[in-house]
């Protein structure tokens, strides 16, 4: 038999006097919500659709294998989106957060952007990869990348094999980086906070039955119910650049 889940929502008295315990280790997962509130699109939200094309042709393998030109273009204009847009109050409340918290704090976000690491995160880990890099599809091995391309002439090629090179993104039907890193780090959380996630993207999804399987408090924010909200000890409403500044440590 399933153990009975409760879930609380909690107060605006009570959300302004969430707090954490000094020595908690903490693990956060973001999602598309927080990158939103900085302007970026989510697509899922603005019902999966780039150019006429559902984000699923430009975003898998197969995608890459039929049209390469086409999902370059998709990613070289998420990167000038990512560019256009600054990070939010969330980003640099998470970054003042890992500050206090030090090798007791860390970070995995769904979100390929790098609003993150420019609010100040260090300790974070891009579990569908990271939008600012691309690697070979021989050789494998990631790099740095800020560049567009845009047509067919542009497209990059590996220096070292020639082999074509693609963006470092975990696309649909592939699996998310370092999940055994991932699973590590839950098991030595005392809090799992999720922030701005659908609750229906998986494994990400499935983290809060683990935390809670395993004692572990589990806090949800963002400004409208998961999918899995029933699987939490707490729901704050609320937009994360409100509440998360609003987070501290007692």
């Amino acid at each position: 038999m399933q153990p009975t889940i409760s879930t609380s929502f909690l107060s605006q008295h009570d959300r302004d006097a969430m707090k954490l315990l000094a020595n908690d280790r903490l693990f956060v997962l973001t999602g598309a919500g927080v990158s939103a509130e900085s302007g970026l699109a989510t697509f899922r939200g603005s019902g999966g659709l780039w150019n006429g094309h559902r984000v699923e042709d430009v975003a898998t393998p197969e995608a890459w294998d039929a049209d390469p030109e086409l999902v370059w273009r998709f990613y070289s204009m998420r990167r000038r989106d990512a560019l256009a847009v600054e990070p939010n109050a969330a980003h640099f409340a998470l970054a003042a957060l890992e500050d206090q918290l030090a090798d007791r704090y860390y970070l995995c976000t769904q979100n390929v952007d790098d609003l993150h690491e420019r609010a100040g995160s260090r300790n974070i880990h891009h579990m569908h990869g990271s939008l600012f890099q691309s690697r070979c599809v021989e050789c494998e091995r990631p790099f740095g990348d800020r560049s567009f391309y845009e047509t067919a002439s542009t497209l990059p090629k590996c220096r070292d094999c020639g082999s074509p090179v693609r963006p470092h993104i975990v696309w649909f039907g592939e699996i998310p980086l370092d999940m055994e890193g991932i699973y590590a780090q839950l098991d030595r959380a005392t809090v799992l906070l999720v922030i701005g996630t659908s609750g229906c993207v998986y494994p990400a999804a499935g983290f809060v039955r683990i935390a809670r399987q395993r004692g572990i408090r589990t806090i949800y924010a963002g400004p409208e119910e998961p999918e899995n909200a029933e699987a939490f000890d707490e729901i704050i409403l609320g937009a994360a650049t409100e509440v998360l500044p609003k987070l501290t440590l007692k």
